[in-house]
This record gives C-alpha cells, sequence and structure tokens, in this order.
C-alpha cells in the first residue's frame, strides 16, 4: 500500500511540473501580436492630457520570439516646410521629437507581477536606451491596457487594441 501511495505521488508530482511550464507561458502567447494604439493618456492630479492627441497612431507588435517594437505618433505632425528631414526648423523639430515615440528590444511577461517587462536596445528618447523597464498591464479581450513611466516624466496609461 505504502508503495501504491508513493507511486501515485510520485506521479502527481511530476504531472504538475510537466503542466506548470505551460501555464507560466499562457500570459506570452495572449500578447503575442500586432497592437493598435488607441490613447495615450498622463494624468497629474485632476488633469488628464492626451499625450500624442485625440486621435494617436501607433502600433506595437510583440513577437512569439520575444522581440519586440514600437511606435506612438500624434496625427498631426507638421510637414517640414524644407521637404528634407535633416533641414527642420527648430520649432518644426521640437513638435516631432514632442509627437513621437519608438523604441524597440526584448520583452518578456512578469506574470506573477502582471507586468510586461521590455529591455530597450535603442528608442528616440535616447535616456532609456539599454533601460529594463516593468510596466503593470491587463488584458480583457482584444484591449491591452499598461502603465509607462513616461518619456516626459509623467506615469501614462497606454491603450491598445488587437490589430485585425
Amino acid at each position: 500500500m505504502k508503495r501504491l501511495i508513493m507511486s501515485l505521488a510520485v506521479i502527481s508530482v511530476a504531472s504538475a511540473s510537466f503542466v506548470a511550464p505551460e501555464a507560466a507561458a499562457q500570459p506570452t502567447q495572449d500578447v503575442v501580436g500586432t497592437w493598435a494604439l488607441a490613447s495615450v493618456i498622463a494624468q497629474q492630479g485632476d488633469a488628464r492630457t492626451d499625450v500624442y492627441g485625440a486621435s494617436p497612431s501607433g502600433t506595437l507588435v510583440l513577437g512569439s520570439d520575444g522581440r519586440y517594437a514600437l511606435i506612438f505618433l500624434r496625427n498631426d505632425l507638421p510637414k517640414l516646410a524644407s521637404n528634407n528631414r535633416t533641414t527642420g526648423t527648430p520649432d518644426e523639430n521640437r513638435a516631432i521629437a514632442s509627437g513621437a515615440i519608438a523604441h524597440f528590444g526584448t520583452y518578456r511577461v512578469d506574470a506573477a507581477n502582471k507586468a510586461l517587462v521590455f529591455r530597450i536596445e535603442k528608442s528616440t528618447f535616447p535616456n532609456w536606451d539599454g533601460a529594463e523597464q516593468s510596466r503593470s498591464f491587463s488584458l480583457s479581450g482584444d484591449e491591452l491596457t499598461y502603465t509607462s513611466p513616461g518619456s516626459a516624466g509623467t506615469a501614462t496609461q497606454i491603450v491598445l487594441r488587437r490589430a485585425k
């Protein structure tokens, strides 16, 4: 009888350890894909700001290989009068720099803390180059919401919808 109980215990432990990696990987599989930007809202006290305007454009691609690419833009970025991106005026360049963010690198899902962890290789905000940033997230159907530290110094809530 002791052998039977011991055998069942060993099988139970072995089965549990076999299932655990799949369960841990599931949150990652849930976020893999292409996401379209819906909003970027910064809030300080009672003041809410649409960081990239009321109708921002952008995408976040989370690959099954653990790599990602992100680009968020205002829809009202100015056209350059010179028609040459290297000769914009200071005002044009300032408007473009404050109305766009892009970065890429690797990511992982920290299931225990319900966080996306970005390892930023390069960014249009160079202060983030080489940084690792954890962003708490929630997933509801085809909507992914997370909080970013914000490249302008204020935490921002990002809402994306699965691209179709």
